[in-house]
C-alpha cells in the first residue's frame, strides 16, 4: 500500500515536488476527519430536532382548529 502524498510547488522556480506524508500528518488528517464527522452529526441532530419541534407545533395548531393555510401563514 502506498502512503498518502502531498504536492509542494515552489512559486519562485515553479518546481513541483511530491512528498509522502509523515505519520504525524496522517494522524492529524484522521483527527480532523473525525472532528468533521462529529460536527456533521451534531448539525444533523440539531436540524432533526428543529424539524420535530416545528412538526409538533404545527400539530398543536391543527388541534386548535387552524387550517393548513393558516398554519403556513404563521410559519412565514
Amino acid at each position: 500500500m502506498t502512503r498518502p502524498t502531498r504536492v509542494e510547488v515552489n512559486c519562485t522556480t515553479g518546481e513541483t515536488s511530491i512528498i509522502e506524508l509523515t505519520d504525524a500528518e496522517i494522524a492529524e488528517i484522521e483527527v480532523a476527519a473525525l472532528a468533521a464527522a462529529d460536527q456533521q452529526a451534531a448539525a444533523e441532530a440539531e436540524a432533526a430536532a428543529v424539524a420535530a419541534a416545528k412538526a409538533a407545533g404545527q400539530a398543536k395548531l391543527a388541534a386548535l382548529g387552524l387550517t393548513a393555510e393558516e398554519i403556513a401563514a404563521l410559519s412565514k
